[in-house]
């Protein structure tokens, strides 16, 4: 029994009639007869009866006919849901981001975006620092994670930048310092810093100390940060000084002070990282939409290999 029986039957089903059933099947007249005398023979059963003027069901023909509407029901809903899967409509997406990630418009925005395009698909968010993100993509746990790359990192994974922000010096609220309206970079050549560990982001680690070493000094590490957002808390308490995004200054912690840099600021790097040999087109539709909304926000596209 094939998918044609079943439309062969239903149509004449439905027309009562074999000729209009034919014509609308597409097919000649005897061959649909033909057709539907070999499914009677296989059900064992006759589902029509002859007439001169046309044709009626059985009662084994009206058993038959919601089972066989059922059957190519599901076999196109079966259809749908291999295409929809095939143009990465469905399945499901493990998205991983850093601490810091989140806190750039861009992330959500990409995110919702993706959401409302794609609402079949299953959409988990995990957070975790960059370098367990990478090891957790490469060994097929993540499908895509916002990082803060490194140069390493970019050699590792495909990397999609989505956008440089220029970053700002935190200092506690009683620092002698923490009413300048901007600070040079030297400014901190004294001060200890707090940072989080190298093994968590060296890409983000790696930048703010070579932008030390370019003005001149070589920072001085203090206390360790469990993770970015846990550094405005610690230099709140006087632990040190330190170096964040500005989108940090979001995160409300009475104590502190952000100032903006006297001349052209650090940039951390955010980035969206894939896998080198990704097929899913679920992630490939993630990646395209990460670069549409990278290009509405920066008016360019840069993709590091």
């Amino acid at each position: 029994m094939e998918l044609r029986h079943l439309r062969y039957f239903i149509a004449v089903a439905e027309e009562l009639n074999f000729t209009r059933a034919a014509r609308k099947v597409g097919i000649g007249q005897p061959p649909l007869s033909n057709q539907i005398r070999d499914l009677e023979n296989e059900i064992g059963a006759a589902l029509f009866r002859r007439l001169s003027n046309g044709a009626e069901l059985t009662e084994a023909g009206k058993a038959f006919l919601p089972e066989a509407q059922a059957i190519l029901l599901q076999a196109e809903q079966a259809k749908r849901s291999a295409l929809r899967a095939a143009r990465g409509g469905s399945g499901r997406l493990r998205v991983g981001f850093t601490s810091s990630a989140v806190f750039n418009p861009v992330v959500p925005a990409i995110v919702n975006a993706f959401r409302e395009k794609y609402a079949a698909v299953e959409l988990g968010l995990e957070e975790a620092p960059t370098a367990q993100l990478l090891q957790r993509l490469d060994g097929d746990e993540l499908d895509a994670v916002f990082i803060r790359p490194g140069s390493s990192d970019v050699l590792q994974a495909r990397c999609q930048l989505l956008a440089e922000d220029p970053m700002v010096i935190v200092l506690p609220a009683r620092h002698p310092l923490s009413q300048a309206q901007t600070l040079p970079l030297g400014a901190l050549a004294e001060e200890s810093f707090v940072l989080f560990p190298r093994e968590a982001g060296a890409g983000f680690f790696d930048d703010i100390i070579a932008a030390c070493r370019r003005v001149g000094f070589e920072p001085r590490l203090g206390q360790s940060a469990p993770q970015i957002t846990s550094i405005a808390s610690l230099v709140a308490v006087g632990l040190g000084v330190s170096i964040v995004p500005a989108e940090m200054v979001k995160i409300n912690v009475p104590g502190v002070c952000y100032i903006a840099f006297d001349g052209e600021p650090p940039a951390a790097r955010l980035a969206l990282a894939t896998r080198r040999d990704e097929r899913s087109p679920t992630v490939r539709n993630f990646i395209a939409q990460a670069i549409a909304m990278q290009r509405n926000s920066t008016g360019n596209d840069q993709l590091a290999e």
